[in-house]
């Protein structure tokens, strides 16, 4: 059985896993079970917790990690509030992809396409918020806001604005049309599509995409195993800085103020440190078979210590 998605940065991913210790690996974005089935079938002595929040994806994991079936138990939610009522321990490899999957931005009634005739973008198909809410809800500051924060709009104002004069006249009930005043407002021209950056602003919004990783950061922060790998896979620079500078953070020795003229607290605050001091991403071969894995940045970080909290 096939994963209809491709995994990104697959071999540096398994690479990252070298000589992890016996212990339960959590693939905390299930998806397909691209990386997880690859990861199950090379590390024999590792256990497996998967979490996601999409239906459809669990009922296709649960059937391609059938072989693995004894060693393997799925979740349903996210990962930010699973991770932290696991009592399964220790934990010696955790993974997230923070990218959407190839299925679900092809699936048009999942409202992720520029083509779709739905207006969705939830990856939880029972959440209450759905794209059609934000853009025909949110009031004209909330979309700059969005389109600003989370999308890098750099025609923020001015898309917003467009949406707000459309949505007076009909409600905007599909993606494709959200997507024809995106291109009335960007040019088009790049690599990417004019309609790229406010789609991925709503989604984020829609699914609490950055509060999620907050989350997961603060949970592994909170309960982590001595020798524990994290590789962690972002898709654009608003993950990649959360990702960066918690890593940062824990790789930290010295918490005293930078204002202070000694240090005072023992240089000895590291939790551990990154695999690697630059973000691995994807090689020219994999590029060449998979181009969405273009904007796939992975970061790894080994635990050196244990939180002392099971």
């Amino acid at each position: 059985m096939q994963t209809p998605h491709i995994p990104v940065l697959l071999e540096e991913v398994l690479e990252s896993f070298n000589n992890v210790n016996e212990g339960y690996f959590v693939d905390c974005t299930l998806g397909y079970a691209g990386h997880s089935f690859e990861i199950l079938k090379k590390y024999p002595h590792l256990k497996h917790i998967g979490i996601d929040r999409d239906d459809e994806a669990l009922a296709f994991s649960q059937k391609r990690l059938e072989p693995f079936k004894e060693r393997s138990t799925l979740c349903k939610g996210t990962f930010a509030t699973v991770l932290p009522a696991l009592k399964e321990a220790p934990i010696t490899a955790l993974l997230a992809d923070f990218g959407v999957s190839s299925l679900q931005l092809d699936k048009k009634e999942r409202g992720f396409s520029f083509s779709s005739e739905n207006l969705d973008m939830r990856m939880d198909a029972s959440a209450s918020l759905s794209a059609y809410e934000v853009v025909n809800e949110y009031p004209k500051e909330k979309l700059e806001y969005i389109f600003d924060t989370y999308g890098e709009v750099r025609s923020f104002r001015k898309l917003a604005a467009a949406v707000v004069e459309a949505r007076a006249k009909a409600p905007i009930k599909s993606a494709k049309e959200l997507s024809e005043i995106a291109k009335k407002v960007i040019p088009a021209g790049g690599k990417i599509h004019p309609a790229t950056l406010m789609f991925q602003a709503i989604r984020i919004e829609v699914n609490n995409e950055l509060g999620e990783i907050e989350g997961l950061l603060d949970a592994i922060e909170a309960r982590h195993y001595k020798d524990e790998v994290v590789s962690l896979i972002t898709f654009h620079s608003l993950e990649d800085r959360l990702v960066k500078n918690r890593f940062k953070k824990w790789s930290t020795a010295c918490i005293c103020d930078p204002q202070a003229m000694r240090c005072t607290c023992g240089k000895n605050h590291a939790l551990g440190k990154a695999l690697s001091r630059k973000p691995v991403t994807a090689s020219k071969e994999e590029l060449k078979i998979n181009p969405r894995s273009r904007s796939a940045k992975l970061r790894s970080f080994r635990f050196t210590a244990s939180s002392g909290v099971v």
